[in-house]
């Protein structure tokens, strides 16, 4: 079975919608480390907050 989130993936915290879009820097089970634009690397527990899959954010140029 796949996990559901792999480094690289962009995800956003419905709990938390200030925090920005989120790159997955790792995920080893439920434990997921996120680093949000808006408030860094956050280790995230999936069975306590439902992470959403979400595109890759446009670049600025």
């Amino acid at each position: 079975m796949l996990a559901p989130y792999a480094p690289g993936d962009w995800v956003k915290n419905p709990l938390e919608p200030d925090w920005g879009p989120g790159q997955v820097q790792s995920a080893i089970g439920a434990r997921v480390t996120v680093n949000f634009l808006h408030a860094g690397k956050q280790l995230i527990n999936t069975d306590q907050v439902p992470l959403t899959p979400i595109e890759a954010p446009e670049e600025d140029e």
